[in-house]
């Protein structure tokens, strides 16, 4: 039974002494989850399984959830997916370490929810549009053109190369 106020620590101490080869799997729906201070989640779903072997723990894992995000076209929050996968090693000592630096604590019980915060924040994309087609701002009157048409068109170009444009027609 996981804990209401940590629901991403898992007792994996099971595992610990069990046989090479011994697999174990947990499941995630939650309506709304927050990982760290700045990451909230909602309609978030996944699997994990921890497989036993010699070093430590492997877990391996798929999930999805949506987020709000801020279009950098026309600023508008908006929520969207994200859908990522993760493996990694969670070793029982220092020799055993991957790049990833985790270590199977002594009491048995892993809080993915750093992992998952690192994994999730690397879905989130750099420059989020709302839709393919969002018209962004108005550049004179700062309009959501999406919403409203404003009237502005774009001046006619000064570079001294715009008369170039013509010639590609």
């Amino acid at each position: 039974m996981t804990n209401p106020r940590r629901p991403l620590e898992l007792n994996v101490g099971f595992l610990i002494s069990a046989e090479v080869g011994t697999t174990h799997e947990f499941s995630f729906d939650f309506e709304k989850i927050q990982l760290g201070d700045d990451l909230v989640l909602t309609d978030f779903l996944g699997t994990t399984t921890f497989s036993r072997t010699q070093q430590g723990l492997i877990i391996q894992g798929q999930f999805s959830a949506r987020t709000e995000m801020n279009c950098v076209r026309c600023l508008e929050r908006y929520t969207g997916d994200m859908a990522w996968s993760l493996t990694d090693l969670f070793a029982f000592d220092q020799r055993s370490m991957s790049d990833s630096d985790l270590l199977v604590p002594e009491e048995g019980r892993i809080d993915l929810a750093p992992l998952l915060r690192e994994y999730a924040m690397l879905e989130i994309p750099i420059q989020p549009i709302c839709r393919e087609d969002c018209k962004g701002l108005c550049p004179q009157c700062g309009g959501n053109l999406n919403q409203v048409d404003c009237g502005h068109r774009p001046e006619a170009d000064g570079s001294p190369f715009s008369a170039l444009k013509d010639l590609i027609k």
